[in-house]
């Protein structure tokens, strides 16, 4: 399992990949509930997009906003806060949200499963106090969850979507799997995939920007670019900049 969500950086290879003249786009890889590092890098974004002048600017989260850390309903809270204010965001369903929205509509299995993989600390951040965890059964647990968990928070996680094209980049939360074309993926190798995507050498329908897979700085290769440093263990969350052809790094590792 370590070996599968850790990577080690490869030397970063030229990438011939474009997004249309007058937009900026800036992907936010994986921020599994810290909220502290959001605000820092979200703060950078926005510093960084008044330096560069105008332009149609975006901000792409590649999923996973909630899990293992410890504000994840408050990250949601700050998801919903930008979406309403004048920013234009969007935002990719990751495998942990899956997981929570399965485990909220009462599959108890799929909420034993969200438990295993970091979900305690959502719990915990919806107010289900640490004895009020440790007392209750699957059933008890997603009671208190309905009770808790804001109807709106779930209606948010709802409206996410499954892949994002610009230009010739598609933003997913995972990978895709080789040979498939984009309008014929599935979604759930759009939000679990792994090995078989992350082992592929050859071109894309168009270049993939992703999550999911942890990798200690960017990971960049001719035919995909990955963004999950780990932030809620490393203390990184990782932004990457769009326009025309150039790209460029932010992150909370300053």
């Amino acid at each position: 399992m370590i070996g599968q969500l850790f990577r080690r950086r490869s030397a970063p290879p030229r990438i011939e990949g474009s997004i249309p003249a007058g937009q900026r786009i800036y992907a936010i890889g994986d921020v599994h509930g810290r909220l502290d590092l959001l605000d820092t890098l979200l703060g950078s974004i926005h510093a960084d997009d008044a330096r560069r002048g105008p332009a149609q600017s975006r901000i792409i989260f590649l999923g996973d906003l909630i899990d293992r850390g410890p504000s994840s309903a408050q990250v949601v809270d700050r998801a919903m806060e930008i979406t309403a204010g004048p920013g234009n965001c969007q935002f990719l369903l990751g495998n942990h949200e899956e997981v929570f929205l399965q485990a909220m509509a009462g599959d108890l299995k799929a909420l034993a499963f969200f438990v295993r993989i970091g979900g305690r600390e959502t719990i915990l951040s919806y107010g289900i106090s640490e004895t009020e965890y440790r007392d209750s059964d699957y059933p008890a647990l997603h009671a208190l969850l309905v009770e808790r968990v804001p109807e709106s928070h779930i209606a948010f996680l709802n409206s996410f979507e499954d892949l994002i094209v610009v230009g010739d980049f598609a933003f997913v939360h995972a990978g895709v799997k080789p040979g498939q074309a984009l309008a014929d993926q599935r979604t759930s190798d759009l939000r679990w995939i792994r090995r078989e995507f992350l082992d592929h050498n050859d071109g894309f329908e168009k270049i993939i920007v992703h999550g999911h897979t942890i990798t200690e700085q960017v990971e960049v290769r001719s035919h995909r670019i990955g963004l999950d440093t780990g932030a809620y263990s490393s203390g990184k969350l990782t932004a990457m900049g769009f326009e025309g052809a150039e790209r460029w790094v932010l992150d909370t590792a300053g």
